[in-house]
């Protein structure tokens, strides 16, 4: 699994997966263009797509429904390292669930595979490589 990143000016980011693209940016207080979701708004993004996911998995494996489910991810801004934290994932069943349905479903969005890497924090190896492609500018 891997993506390549490409900055395309300014704050403006292209991230590309297969045959995928999406764009990253900042808002204009950042001295960005607002023109696509930040790199922490794309991380909420990937935990709450990855949780509806299995939530979505969950309610057509059983009948229940196969359209309608809602996830959102909420998460505050943490300072000193600046991270993430308090994250909150809902999860709109468009059908009633029984207290039990309710307990699987979590057990279901639990096993999100961007949530467990989360819970396990994985080693990062940061390799810098520079091309001589211009001059560097100091």
């Amino acid at each position: 699994m891997d993506v390549k990143i490409t900055h395309v000016g300014k704050t403006r980011f292209q991230i590309q997966a297969r045959q995928h693209i999406i764009e990253s940016d900042q808002p204009v207080e950042n001295g960005g263009d607002d023109a696509a979701m930040t790199p922490p708004e794309i991380f909420l993004a990937s935990l709450g797509s990855c949780a509806a996911f299995y939530a979505a998995q969950f309610l057509s494996s059983r009948k229940l429904a196969d359209h309608g489910l809602e996830v959102s991810v909420a998460a505050e801004k943490l300072r000193d390292p600046a991270r993430m934290g308090n994250f909150v994932i809902k999860v709109q069943s468009p059908v009633s669930l029984t207290a039990d349905q309710t307990v699987a479903m979590e057990r279901s969005v639990h096993r999100c595979l961007i949530h467990q890497t989360m819970l396990q924090p994985p080693q990062i190896a940061i390799e810098i490589v520079a091309t001589a492609l211009e001059p560097a500018i100091a």
